[in-house]
């Protein structure tokens, strides 16, 4: 339609309109305020122990043993982690850690593996 008008933010469709205080796009409904650009929008960046961005599907490494509440079970220093997948919460990484299953994480305390 315009040039002018930003691309919806969720799917990039260029078809957006304005709706004189909001922008809409025909393709998925999204809708946003004129206020807010994809150039502006909060992008959460997870970063490890040494400052390294971290990415969903990245391997890491535990740099510090750490014990597991509600069981004796300890992950040991130097524990490969394979296939991350980054959330928000209070842990940042849901992974499988081999030999002891399904758990939560934080970036704090792994360093990405350089591939």
């Amino acid at each position: 339609m315009s040039d002018s008008l930003p691309p919806c933010p969720q799917c990039q469709s260029v078809y957006t309109y304005d709706d004189g205080h909001q922008f809409i796009c025909p393709e998925c409904a999204h809708e946003w305020p004129m206020t807010a650009t994809a150039s502006t929008e909060d992008v959460r960046v997870w970063r490890d122990a040494n400052g390294v961005e971290l990415q969903d599907g990245d391997t890491v490494t535990v740099i510090k043993d750490l014990k597991i509440k509600g069981s004796s079970d300890v992950v040991k220093v130097g524990t490969k982690v394979k296939n991350i997948r980054l959330v928000d919460g209070d842990h940042d990484i849901d992974c499988k850690i081999p030999g002891i299953g399904a758990m939560g994480l934080k970036t704090e305390f792994v360093k990405k593996v350089s591939s």
